[in-house]
């Protein structure tokens, strides 16, 4: 069998997501039972992403406790620009990407808590069902091609991604993947799985499943249900020994990949418990399988894990034909009844290392006694070398395309690696221009800022000398207002006086000409008490 299934553990996200595969429309008549399962859970294929680190946790929990509750304040955005779940599973792309490019980013984000409660399953059938719909609409259209969906909106291309493939990781805030990556993904031109990132088809593989079945990729995912996870060193996944293909064990029983026939290294004369690769229809023998995992992954198991890998291998032997099958499914029975009473783990691991160097001791001791009891023809002898030649070269292909695969594997990741520092690099850019320009329009400002400032100033001295200019030409204007009082009184005083010395000569005139017609009367008369009258008003004028 090929080594316990192993897989290097992604370094960026970490979270406890649910995944869930999502049937091709030309595969549905092969994946049926797929379309009747949650969307985001499977009855044979735990999808999760890797134990998240504490940090993620909490924030996790964060958003679990508001419930999105800053989601349902959003801006105001006007029925013209609105675009629902619906819109863009149905609409054109260019269209939906024009109308987002207006949404603000809290209603952008309500889209994806959106969909990622109804890939969540909680609400039950209606979710399921409103799921169902929505992939259907974006099954069936056929604009979505390379060209299209390159111009669509980030959100967009992952709601897209995420109804496609009932993935809701893509959703996810952590999760930054590029917009080629996310494109090569939607048209099954790379591995769905984040972590693995393969380019599919497999170039090194040709069988009918890896050629057939779009999106599935021969490095992550069970030939049977289509899915993959993140479980390795585990009794979980079975792999063959010729092809390399992986099978879910829980797939591999319900599907009857495994039942007891003739023994791969010892002909018709035993049998023993064997798997048939849904793939290459080829058998491997799985007690060997079972004993390497144990013997390579058992000390570093705590105790659920070995209960939980007890399980897988009782499981597997349950049907066994074959004594040394029926032994193992015994003392796997025999071990978790004790765990389940408090047997410590590592006193289990012990007992059931043990209990397989037992098996070998009596496997080879059988295998001698029978030997020994006949001759074997020289044409069995053989067969038996070139079987055990043929075996030898069949392990050593497959390790070398386990280590070409690996290597590839490798190249791609680098390549992707290489492809994401390219893409950082240039937001990296894209922010320092960003950053340029602000600082630019901050410059702009503040120097708009200082001319409003210089202005103000020269306003302000300009309002001060307008008001010492008003307080001068008020004391002026006070000045001639008094002057000009004063010139008025002169004037006045003068008119009254040159009034006054008409009028004294006028009296004075008239007396003169009285005093003459007084004189004359008086000399003919005698004087007259007017007269002396007259002459006292004429002292009284002199006065004055």
């Amino acid at each position: 069998m090929l080594p316990p299934r192993q897989q290097p553990r992604p370094g960026g996200l970490q979270t406890s997501l649910s995944l869930v595969v999502s049937p091709d429309p030309q595969e549905r008549g092969s994946n049926s039972d797929q379309a009747r399962d949650s969307p985001s859970e499977s009855a044979s294929s735990r999808e999760t992403w890797p134990t998240s680190d504490a940090l993620t946790a909490k924030k996790l929990e964060k958003e679990k406790e508001n419930g999105y509750a800053e989601h349902s304040v959003v801006r105001n955005v006007s029925n013209s620009d609105k675009v629902s779940l619906g819109d863009i599973a149905r609409e054109r792309v260019d269209v939906i990407a024009d109308r987002m490019r207006n949404l603000p980013d809290e209603y952008l984000e309500k889209f994806k808590h959106e969909l990622r409660v109804m890939l969540e399953g909680s609400g039950g059938s209606q979710h399921r069902d409103e799921f169902l719909f929505l992939q259907r609409l974006v099954n069936s259209r056929g604009d979505l091609t390379d060209g299209t969906l390159c111009i669509t909106h980030r959100t967009q291309l992952e709601i897209l991604v995420a109804i496609k493939t009932g993935i809701q990781a893509f959703l996810h805030p952590c999760v930054s993947l590029s917009q080629a990556s996310l494109v090569d993904i939607f048209l099954y031109k790379k591995c769905r799985n984040i972590v693995c990132g393969s380019v599919l088809p497999a170039e090194e593989c040709s069988c009918e499943i890896c050629s057939k079945k779009n999106g599935f990729c021969n490095l992550c995912m069970c030939v049977i249900c289509n899915k993959f996870d993140f479980e390795v060193n585990t009794c979980r996944w079975i792999g063959c020994d010729l092809c390399s293909h992986w099978t879910h064990t829980d797939c591999a029983i319900s599907n009857g990949q495994i039942g007891t026939g003739p023994s791969v290294k010892n002909g018709a004369s035993s049998a023993e418990t064997l798997f048939r690769c849904h793939a290459c229809s080829r058998t491997s023998e799985l007690l060997g399988w079972v004993k390497d995992v144990f013997q390579h992954c058992a000390p570093s198991w705590d105790a659920e894990a070995f209960v939980r890998e007890l399980d897988f291998v009782r499981r597997i032997f349950q049907r066994s034909e074959d004594a040394r099958g029926r032994k193992l499914f015994w003392k796997c029975e025999e071990l978790i009844e004790k765990m389940k009473g408090g047997v410590a783990d590592p006193m289990a691991c012990k007992v059931i290392l043990s209990f397989f160097q037992d098996l070998d001791v009596d496997s080879s001791k059988s295998q001698d006694n029978d030997e020994s009891g006949r001759l074997i023809a020289p044409q069995e002898a053989f067969n038996k070398i070139a079987d055990v030649v043929q075996e030898a070269i069949r392990k050593m292909e497959a390790v070398a395309e386990e280590k070409m695969r690996m290597v590839k594997k490798a190249r791609l990741s680098l390549e992707a690696c290489d492809q994401e520092l390219k893409d950082k690099a240039r937001e990296v850019n894209a922010l320092k221009m960003e950053r340029q320009r602000k600082k630019q329009q901050i410059d702009e400002l503040e120097s708009i800022v200082r001319l409003k400032q210089a202005e103000a100033d020269m306003f302000d001295l300009k309002a001060g000398e307008a008001r010492r200019e008003a307080e001068r030409l008020q004391r002026i204007a006070l000045a001639k207002t008094e002057k000009s009082e004063e010139d008025y009184a002169s004037r006045y005083l003068k008119q009254r006086l040159s009034e006054a010395e008409a009028e004294k000569q006028y009296l004075f005139e008239k007396i003169k000409l009285q005093e003459s017609s007084r004189a004359s009367q008086s000399s003919a008369g005698g004087s007259d008490p007017s007269q002396i009258m007259y002459s006292k008003i004429q002292d009284l004028i002199k006065n004055m």
